[in-house]
């Protein structure tokens, strides 16, 4: 996971060593929607149907929550919250406002890494008082080969690549991610881009999220995830990064922005 970050509050237990932040690549995704959380990087994101008057969902990883790491197989649904995020300008170069959470209406590390909370303000409440317009959550596939745009509302820095491949699983320590998005080497993400919206850079739309990347190139450990397909073959990709897919969220969220996971076609795990 690379949300660990040196010389904040968080980096108490840290093992990712950060570096200075690199020039931003060119793209022509803005920051519209990003987040920035205390650390992480997150996105203000909304299924398409999902009328405006609904309570606006940030999108990040469960690894990011304030309460540590969620257990393998464990699954965190309808937990109050009262986190802040702050909204990025489209430039990127400064904070428009500050959004709150209700509650984290859905949180796992087990098959993907994903969080979601549900704020105190409306879609329309959030563009109406800041101007900012949520990103489209998609939910079909992505396909290899597609031009993206990963946002980090952290750093305030746009990573622009494509998307390499698929994973069967990705192993990291005691948790196992499946169907995870790896990229071209373009995307070189770093602490605090954890939970940034990966964008489709033809749609603008999100496709997945950011999560994690092989620093050392060791086997399978924290902060060194490994590839292993469908034989049992395991595959070490040293500075190799990756995202988690997020198109079989909106198949379990109702148009009031709450998890229902046992809508039909919702295959998100269960607790």
């Amino acid at each position: 996971m690379i949300r660990r970050l040196v010389g904040t509050a968080v980096a108490v237990a840290a093992t990712f060593a950060l570096v200075t932040a690199p020039e931003a690549s060119a793209a022509s995704t803005s920051f519209s929607g990003a987040v920035a959380l205390s650390n992480c990087s997150g996105s203000v994101v909304k299924p398409a149907g999902t009328p405006l008057d609904a309570p606006a969902l940030v999108l990040s990883n469960g690894h990011c929550l304030e309460s540590g790491f969620p257990q393998p197989g464990q699954v965190i649904v309808d937990q109050s919250s009262s986190r802040s995020f702050q909204l990025l300008s489209p430039d990127g170069q400064s904070s428009v406002g500050t959004v709150r959470a209700k509650k984290i209406v859905y949180a796992t590390m087990t098959d993907t890494d994903v969080s979601l909370y549900q704020l105190t303000d409306t879609y329309a409440g959030i563009q109406q008082k800041y101007g900012v317009a949520p990103l489209e959550l998609v939910g079909s596939h992505p396909q290899a080969g597609t031009a993206i745009d990963v946002v980090s509302g952290y750093w305030k820095q746009i990573y622009s690549c494509s998307i390499d491949g698929f994973v069967h699983e990705l192993h990291e320590g005691n948790w196992v991610w499946k169907d995870s998005i790896r990229y071209t080497p373009g995307c070189a993400t770093i602490g605090g881009t954890s939970g940034s919206p990966i964008v489709d850079r033809g749609t603008g739309k999100v496709i997945g999220v950011n999560n994690t990347a092989n620093e050392n190139g060791e086997r399978c450990t924290d902060n060194n995830p490994c590839e292993v397909d469908e034989s049992g073959t395991v595959t070490v990709r040293k500075d190799a990064r990756y995202g988690e897919e997020t198109y079989g969220i909106p198949a379990c969220l109702t148009p009031a922005s709450e998890v229902k996971l046992d809508q039909q076609g919702c295959a998100l795990p269960k607790p």
